[in-house]
């Protein structure tokens, strides 16, 4: 299979999606994102609202101009930080859930992509794996509560680059979180996949920064999970799957 970039691999989800024998797959990951994101998006902009509120109150009345101003520059810096903080935190916590499905769906895509039948598992595949697929996660999670601590700190009080610097953060992270999938289901070890990935940084990270831009758009934000399963499952049999598999 010919090597494309992480753009490219991102983009051939939206299609390997809609393969055909695959749906029950594709739809659990899609429906957990989607009452997720749905709660989330309803309780976080609820909050920006009361903030920006509460921020125009402090200003006197007779300064109404600057009441203005700061309503109109407010509420797009807001929202725009809002949604690069909830789309890492709320997707990691949708893929937390998701886990087990998500493994089975980069199974059945990786089948799928390779020429074999994609096999009738069913619900018994995904029980029996459920303690390996959870117990990668939480390693995943070990490894990224700290980072994202930091970084989030950056992006309080550094502006601009702060900001810049956790988009960056969460597109690594989202590689790191989809192209995990096909690694773990072959057992390649956590530490060996960050460092094989990070030998592909150029294709893992543009595939993460096309994650991380979905995830930032309402609606679309929904299908972003089975879509970047899929693409990452791509990626690693069109790149990384022989070499990962050879020195592994």
């Amino acid at each position: 299979m010919q090597s494309h970039s992480g753009v490219h691999y991102f983009f051939e989800g939206f299609s390997l999606i809609k393969t055909k024998g695959l749906k029950r797959f594709v739809f659990v990951p899609l429906a957990i994102n989607l009452v997720l994101f749905s709660v989330a998006f309803y309780f976080l902009f609820g909050q920006i609202e009361f903030a920006i509120a509460y921020t125009i109150n402090l200003v006197p009345e007779w300064l109404g101009w600057i009441k203005t101003a700061i309503s109109f520059f407010l509420w797009p810096l807001a929202v725009i930080s809002v949604l690069l903080i909830f789309a890492l935190i709320f997707g990691t916590l949708a893929n937390w859930i998701a886990a087990p499905f998500n493994g089975v769906l980069s199974e059945k895509i990786e089948r799928h992509l390779t020429g074999q039948d994609l096999g009738d598992e069913g619900i018994m595949s995904l029980i029996k794996d459920i303690p390996r697929t959870l117990g990668r996660e939480f390693t995943k999670l070990a490894w990224y509560i700290p980072r994202a601590l930091g970084f989030l700190l950056l992006f309080i009080f550094v502006p601009v680059f702060g900001q810049l610097l956790w988009f960056l953060f969460s597109a690594w992270m989202m590689a790191i979180q989809y192209c995990d999938y096909p690694y773990d289901n072959h057992k390649v070890g956590f530490k060996r996949m960050q460092s094989h990935l990070s030998a592909h940084k150029g294709k893992a990270l543009s595939f993460g920064i096309m994650v991380n831009v979905f995830s930032l758009i309402p609606v679309v934000n929904f299908i972003v999970m089975p879509v970047a399963i899929c693409g990452a499952t791509s990626m690693w049999v069109g790149v990384l799957k022989r070499e990962a598999l050879s020195e592994y």
